[in-house]
C-alpha cells in the first residue's frame, strides 16, 4: 500500500570539519530509504560547519530513524529538527489586513469615529446595507466544534483550528472569499446553534465543517431554519457535488444513464446521506444505502431518525442484507465508510463495467491494486492516486455564487448545478477512465461553478440579487 502522504523536514547540523565529509551524511540518510533534496551552509569556519539539510521521507517514523542515524555519526550534532509543515503553521496561517492604509486624521475620523457614525445609523435604518458597508457580503465564517476532524475524529476545538484555517486559505486564493475560523469549546448541539445564530450579522455564510454525525443534520437543519444567509455544511455537500461530479463523467465512460443505474452507497454519516440525496436529487433511479449494520430498508425500525428517512427515500425493491448482496448487479459503489470492506469477489458480483468510489481516508474502501481488471472506473479521496475526489473542487465556486446573487440558503438545485459544472471541465476529448475529475488548480473551476449556483438560485427562487449579466 502506498503511503498517504510524505513529510519534509530541515535538519540543522553542526559538523567538525576534518571529520565529517557529505558522503557520512548521505549514507545516514540513503541507508534509512530518505532523499536529501537541499543543503544550506548556515556557518563555516575551519574547525566546524554548520548546515541545514532537507530531508525528504515518505513518513514520520522513516524520519525519526534517519536523525538517528545521523546523531550517531562522530563528529556530528543535530542542532534542530523543523518539520517543513509545522513552519507553515508557525503563528497560523492567515491574518487580518487592512483594505486601505490610515495615513491622517481625516482618514482616522472617516474610517472610525466620528464619521463611521452615519454609516451605523444608515444600517440602522436598513439593515440590508451591511451588504453594501461592511465585510458582510464576502465573508463566510467556518464553524467546527473539533469532532470530526478529517481522519483523526474528536480532537477538540483547538486541535481542529489549523484545518479550518487552512479552509480560509483556500477560500481567499480560489475564490476571493474571505473566511475566517471559528472553533467552539462546545459539543452541546444548541449551544451551537445559538452561538452561531447569534454571530450571524457579521457573515453573509456560514460554512460548518467537522462536526459529527448525527449531531450535524440538526445543526444544519435548525441553522438554515433561522439564518437568512446560507449554510453549507462541506463534510456533506461538499462531498456530494463533487462525487456527483466524478460519478456524471464515469457514466459516459461505461454508455449507462443515472436513472438506469443500481447504485450502492455504504456509509450512512453525514457525508452517505447526502450523497444519497443528492444522486436522488439528479435523477437517480435506484439508490441503496448500507452501513455497518446491513442494507437500510422500510422493514427495519432504526433509533437514528436519519436512517429513518434515508430509508423511506431509498432501496425501492425494499431488499434486506448485507453490502456483499445490495451489490450484485450494481452498477455503482460509493463508500465513505471505512478501509477494506469491499473485496474483489464482491466487485465482480456487480454489473459490467463496475464503476467504485472507494472514499476512504487513507485507507480506501478497497485497495487500487486489488480493483485492477474488476473495476472499470476506480476513484478515490486519496491524492497519489487518479481521480481524487476533492471537496476543494466545489466549496470556493458554490459560495462564490451564493455571494454574488445574495442567495438565502445552498439548496439542492444549486449543489447539483455545481456538480453539472464541475463535470463539464473535461471535455468528451479528454475524458477517460484516468482522468474524470478535473484537478483543484484547474483556473476555470470557479468560475463555472459561480455561474451554475448564481444561475440555480435565481430558478429556485432564492436570489436576493441578480447579477448585470444576467439581467
Amino acid at each position: 500500500m502506498k503511503t498517504s502522504s510524505g513529510t519534509s523536514v530541515i535538519v540543522r547540523l553542526e559538523m567538525e570539519a576534518h571529520k565529517v565529509s557529505f558522503v557520512d551524511i548521505a549514507t545516514a540518510v540513503s541507508d534509512a530509504d530518505g532523499d536529501i533534496v537541499a543543503i544550506d551552509v548556515i556557518e563555516s569556519s575551519n574547525e566546524i560547519t554548520v548546515r541545514d539539510y532537507t530531508i525528504n521521507t515518505r513518513q514520520q517514523s522513516q524520519t525519526d530513524v534517519i536523525i538517528k542515524k545521523i546523531s550517531e555519526i562522530p563528529g556530528v550534532k543535530v542542532l534542530t529538527v523543523s518539520d517543513r509543515t509545522f513552519l507553515v503553521h508557525i503563528g497560523g496561517k492567515i491574518e487580518m489586513q487592512a483594505k486601505r492604509p490610515i495615513q491622517n486624521r481625516d482618514d482616522l475620523s472617516r474610517v472610525y469615529t466620528p464619521g463611521v457614525a452615519q454609516v451605523c445609523e444608515a444600517i440602522a435604518a436598513d439593515e440590508e446595507k451591511a451588504y453594501k458597508l461592511t465585510i458582510k457580503r464576502n465573508t463566510v465564517a467556518i464553524v467546527s466544534d473539533g469532532t470530526a476532524v478529517l481522519g483523526l475524529g474528536d480532537i477538540g476545538p483547538y486541535a481542529a483550528m489549523p484545518v479550518m484555517e487552512g479552509k480560509a486559505m483556500l477560500f481567499k486564493q480560489f475564490a476571493g472569499v474571505d473566511a475566517f475560523p471559528i472553533c467552539l469549546d462546545t459539543k452541546d448541539t444548541n449551544e451551537i446553534i445559538e452561538t452561531i445564530v447569534r454571530m450571524a450579522p457579521g457573515f453573509g455564510g456560514i460554512n460548518l465543517e467537522d462536526i459529527s454525525a448525527p449531531r450535524c443534520f440538526e445543526i444544519e437543519k435548525a441553522l438554515r431554519e433561522r439564518l437568512n444567509i446560507p449554510v453549507f455544511h462541506d463534510d456533506q455537500h461538499g462531498t456530494a457535488v463533487v462525487i456527483l461530479a466524478g460519478l456524471l463523467n464515469a457514466l459516459k465512460i461505461i454508455g449507462k444513464k443515472i436513472e438506469d443505474c443500481k447504485i450502492v452507497v455504504t456509509g450512512m454519516g453525514a457525508a452517505g446521506v447526502a450523497c444519497t440525496k443528492i444522486l436522488l436529487s439528479a435523477g437517480a433511479g435506484s439508490v441503496i444505502g448500507v452501513d455497518k449494520d446491513g442494507i437500510l430498508s422500510r422493514s427495519e425500525h432504526y433509533s437514528n431518525p436519519v436512517w429513518t428517512e434515508i430509508a423511506s427515500i431509498t432501496n425501492p425493491d425494499n431488499i434486506r442484507g448485507s453490502l456483499e448482496d445490495a451489490l450484485v448487479d450494481a452498477d455503482v459503489f460509493i463508500g465513505v465508510s471505512r478501509g477494506n470492506i469491499l473485496s474483489r469477489e464482491m466487485v465482480k458480483s456487480m454489473a459490467q463495467d463496475p464503476v467504485v468510489f472507494a472514499m476512504a481516508n487513507p485507507q480506501p474502501e478497497i485497495e487500487p491494486e486489488e480493483a485492477v481488471g474488476v473495476v472499470r472506473v476506480l476513484a478515490t479521496g486519496r491524492s497519489d492516486y487518479p481521480n481524487q475526489i476533492n471537496n476543494v473542487l466545489c466549496f470556493p465556486g458554490i459560495f462564490r455564487g451564493a455571494f454574488d446573487c445574495r442567495a438565502t440558503d445552498v439548496n439542492e438545485e444549486m449543489k447539483v448545478a455545481a456538480a453539472h459544472a464541475i463535470a463539464s471541465i473535461i471535455t468528451d476529448a479528454e475524458l477517460n477512465e484516468q482522468y474524470i475529475i478535473p484537478s483543484v488548480f484547474n483556473s476555470q473551476i470557479v468560475e463555472r461553478v459561480r455561474d451554475a449556483v448564481v444561475e440555480a438560485a435565481i430558478k429556485s427562487g432564492v436570489a436576493r440579487k441578480v447579477p448585470r449579466e444576467y439581467r
